[in-house]
């Protein structure tokens, strides 16, 4: 097999994915620049907000950041009442605000795709589940993969799964590309991100070689973080994560998404996540289909800056 191949597609028209030995994910691995240096990324992601995120503080981009939004509950007192209030609020926007973008997605806990899709009125919202022993990813991957097609079984559309954060860090990339690649196949054709809780990955090189291991092994979106772990989502890790997005599309012709998670706490924030996608990954990265942002309190504070008074709606 080629060495870097790793989407067959059969005659069903789907992509399959299959794991490599160590050497093929090394050989692989050797097709991209792993030598980043933090201070480097700092640096870049210093000057990049000093210059270009004042262009992006428009009304446009306001509302174009609400409609890729997923708006998320993952609380250990989430309960069917509580969910189904959370989703009624999304069919309830449409009718408050016809003329501003629903956001992307609501994402729940795998126990809660059910309520969410029974609920959910809203054409074009995608409902995402957490699984694979969210947010430590330390089950058995028999585990994992069960609750990947449970949660499908009962309506997700999406999949958000954790890399095995201790297995890379021990080296076994073995083990993280066969985990990725056993729950992709478990989603089937629905889309699935690979979180790589980067503040727990310490370094670029690290962030850098998670995100293409993670994209080798079938992700269709990387994200930062859990947001259950600190510290969550960096500027500089967006940074490292958008550009192995941008080698990777250079040398597959894949698209993948990217996603910040965790610690999204202003419209600034947003502002920034956005301004290292458009300057590093393009206008063609800049939909709601492969930008998105995990967050609850982002949707109320985009929502008061786009409407003029603060509002709380979500």
């Amino acid at each position: 097999m080629a060495e870097h191949h790793h989407h067959d597609h059969c005659e069903c028209g789907h992509e399959h994915h299959h794991a490599q030995p160590t050497s093929q994910i090394e050989e692989a691995l050797k097709k991209y620049n792993l030598d980043v240096k933090d201070e480097d990324m700092k640096a870049a992601v210093q000057k990049l907000i000093a210059e270009k995120v004042h262009e992006n503080d428009t009304p446009e981009v306001k509302k174009f950041l609400m409609g890729s939004v997923e708006l998320t509950t993952l609380k250990t007192t989430d309960s069917d009442e509580s969910v189904l209030a959370f989703t009624e609020k999304v069919n309830q926007f449409e009718e408050a605000y016809p003329t501003l973008p629903h956001v992307a997605t609501i994402c729940v806990y795998p126990r809660f795709a059910r309520t969410v899709a029974e609920t959910l009125e809203v054409e074009g919202v995608e409902i995402a589940c957490v699984s694979g022993s969210f947010p430590s990813s330390q089950s058995l991957i028999e585990v994992k993969t069960v609750e990947t097609a449970l949660a499908i079984k009962d309506g997700a559309t999406e999949i958000d799964i954790v890399m095995p954060v201790g297995s890379f860090l021990s080296g076994d990339y073995d083990t993280v590309v066969d985990e990725v690649r056993q729950q992709k196949e478990a989603c089937g054709e629905h889309d699935m991100k690979v979180i790589l809780e980067t503040g727990m990955l310490k370094t670029a090189a690290n962030i850098k070689t998670a995100s293409l291991l993670s994209m080798y092994a079938g992700a269709d979106y990387i994200k930062t973080s859990t947001g259950k772990e600190m510290p969550a989502a960096t500027p500089e890790a967006a940074y490292v994560m958008c550009q192995a997005i941008k080698e990777y599309y250079d040398e597959t012709g894949i698209q993948i998404g990217f996603k910040p998670a965790g610690g999204l706490n202003s419209v600034m924030d947003a502002l920034i996540y956005y301004t290292i996608t458009k300057e590093i990954l393009g206008e063609q990265w800049l939909t709601n289909k492969l930008f998105r942002m995990g967050t609850s309190r982002l949707a109320n504070l985009l929502l008061s800056e786009v409407v003029g008074e603060e509002t709380k709606f979500f």
